[in-house]
């Protein structure tokens, strides 16, 4: 695979992401939207996965306006506090904006073939919930998205493919949440909702405490037969 640091120009600036491509004919693109702790390994892991399964994948700089660059680690108190101050302080509806130009930026490269999907962690996860209500993205997958509850009214307005992987021992999602989001999403045919019995919230973070090799691995398998689903 090939990967370089690169400049995404935006409707109202120009934000940093990571790009990995493939090395055959590309099978689609992916927008990897990260937790809260910036481009930092765990995401370059997973543009690496993507790439490997066959797409182009582009990992932005989602906290650009805030803070360029930044990149942080759950294993630092100080990172920590910065991280969750930035996500108190994301603007939800800039960041679904500037993953809809995202979109449009892949669908431009001469590499891809017009296909472009979208999967989130955590707070990514809810912005890839609100792309599929607000955007059109041909496909959106979710990991654990965090307060997706809190724009659940958006559910009657979500027209694009969207799968949740949802964590039952989830820290920061409640069961009672959990049975919200099923009850309210189900209903709708563009959802699938699988998930994970025994995993914790970051179930896929590879090096993190509550990381399950097994359910990561599912997740990414289905994940990928999603986006090759829905890309023909």
């Amino acid at each position: 695979m090939r990967t370089e640091n690169i400049i995404v120009p935006l409707r109202d600036g120009n934000m940093g992401a990571y790009l990995a491509i493939p090395d055959g004919p590309p099978k689609g693109a992916v927008i990897a939207i990260m937790e809260i702790w910036g481009v930092n390994d765990t995401m370059r892991h997973h543009a690496h996965e993507f790439a490997e399964a066959g797409f182009i994948c582009l990992v932005p700089d989602l906290f650009w306006r805030q803070e360029p660059g930044v990149e942080l680690s759950d294993g630092n108190q100080e990172d920590i506090n910065k991280a969750f101050d930035l996500y108190y302080d994301f603007d939800y509806d800039l960041g679904v904006q500037d993953m809809e130009d995202t979109a449009i930026y892949l669908k431009s490269l001469k590499e891809s073939n017009g296909k472009v999907g979208a999967v989130g962690y955590c707070l990514g996860g809810k912005l890839c919930y609100l792309m599929c209500c607000r955007t059109d993205i041909d496909c959106a997958v979710a990991y654990y998205g965090t307060y997706i509850e809190h724009n659940i009214r958006e559910v009657s307005n979500l027209h694009r493919p969207f799968l949740l992987h949802m964590a039952m021992r989830d820290r920061w999602v409640q069961a009672e949440v959990n049975e919200l989001l099923e009850r309210k999403l189900s209903p709708n045919p563009h959802v699938r909702i699988e998930k994970y019995p025994g995993a914790d919230h970051a179930f896929a973070r590879v090096g993190g405490k509550t990381y399950s090799e097994p359910e990561a691995t599912k997740a990414f398998a289905s994940t990928v037969d999603f986006f090759i689903k829905h890309f023909k």
